[in-house]
């Protein structure tokens, strides 16, 4: 299927159905996705992260932003949240500490009242300039597909493998912070069977959420084109239903 790539470092506004309005900051190439994942439903299409990669510098982000953030103010349209997204992994940039800590002063002063985001897939954590720069966030959405390595493997086709014990405790140490997502879905990949919303799944995800205790937990399926045509979204009723059963643990659940 054809995917999709932010073509702008600065993109948006952006209508979310998460966020609200959101002016989404790139820290990865407009012309390949860049990501230590390799994941089978991204829209982005399939990572080029094995290459060299030019990627933008601190304070060419930093001067992008300005310049959007001055113009919304203007025309009296800021945005309820800056969000750390695009073509990748954002937290692999090498400048990310310095990136988000300028955002964080450029927000204060010309859009005090909204919000700074990540969307991460956590692999970084370990680095304490990444978890640094992540706690000056005022969330930090952290993905999680499966708590099964073999579905891992399947699903986000990680660089380097998963230890899911040390994540969930790293998870943890973001208190409020923290936003889990998880997305469901079935279909095949490489000819091996997918559907991570089987009782096996479902309680491996339920044992890792409660020992990394999100503030909440945002469950969705596919809603956009996937490299993959083997693919399919899971439908609502059954998100619904899913939903309902990791918040009889004690997990609180929203549903996309």
């Amino acid at each position: 299927m054809p995917t999709f790539l932010f073509d702008q470092i600065i993109f948006g506004p952006v209508k979310s159905r998460r966020l609200g309005t959101s002016l989404g900051i790139n820290l990865l190439p407009t012309q390949s996705k860049y990501c230590n994942f390799n994941c089978a439903y991204c829209e982005c299409g399939w990572s080029d992260y094995k290459t060299n990669a030019d990627l933008p510098t601190c304070d060419m982000v930093l001067d992008r932003l300005r310049a959007a953030l001055a113009s919304m103010k203007s025309d009296g349209n800021l945005p309820d949240v800056i969000t750390f997204a695009g073509n990748g992994e954002p937290t692999i940039h090498p400048q990310f500490l310095e990136i988000i800590g300028g955002t964080v002063a450029l927000r204060d002063e010309l859009s005090p009242n909204c919000d700074i985001t990540v969307l991460t897939n956590a692999t970084m954590l370990q680095n304490p300039k990444i978890k640094k720069g992540l706690m000056l966030a005022d969330k930090a959405f952290m993905k999680i597909d499966s708590a099964i390595p073999a579905t891992i493997q399947l699903i986000n086709e990680p660089l380097a493998p998963v230890n899911l014990e040390r994540l969930a405790e790293q998870m943890h140490a973001f208190g409020d912070k923290l936003i889990i997502q998880t997305m469901f879905l079935r279909g095949t990949v490489n000819g091996m069977p997918i559907d991570n919303t089987t009782d096996e799944e479902l309680d491996r995800l339920i044992q890792f959420y409660q020992k990394a205790q999100p503030s909440v937990l945002h469950i969705y399926s596919i809603a956009r084109a996937t490299p993959l045509d083997s693919l399919s979204a899971i439908p609502h009723d059954e998100l619904e239903h899913v939903g309902k059963r990791i918040e009889s643990h004690g997990i609180k659940v929203n549903v996309y």
